[in-house]
């Protein structure tokens, strides 16, 4: 479990950090390195979840979805300086609580 919730978090890291360098590049005119950089690391991000031990393609998926809405609210706040509300912290919760029951519920 530990193992799949890091591959979780370092794909995460990578969607997030690699879109966030492309925007960078575009919204904000920082160099064409922040662009490559941040398509080599989406590049990355494409591979990461797929290391996952789990042999649902569309369950991996759709569980870090969940993973990736609750990073990217930590991420406005720490990174944007974007203060989440109580309703940005509550939509995630529920994400991760749906994240938990998809991946880690009883199946015959």
């Amino acid at each position: 479990m530990i193992l799949s919730i890091m591959l979780f978090v370092v794909a995460g890291l990578a969607e997030i950090g690699g879109g966030y360098l492309v925007w960078l590049w575009l919204r904000e005119s920082k160099p064409v390195g922040y662009g490559i950089a941040g398509g080599i690391i989406l590049a990355a991000y494409g591979i990461i979840p797929a290391l996952q031990t789990f042999p649902s393609f569309g369950r991996v998926y759709a569980a870090y979805g969940g993973v990736f809405i609750a990073m990217a609210v930590a991420w406005g706040w720490l990174v944007d300086k974007k203060t989440p509300d109580f309703y940005d912290w509550l939509g995630a919760a529920v994400c991760l609580v749906g994240v938990s029951i998809m991946l880690w519920a009883p199946r015959s």
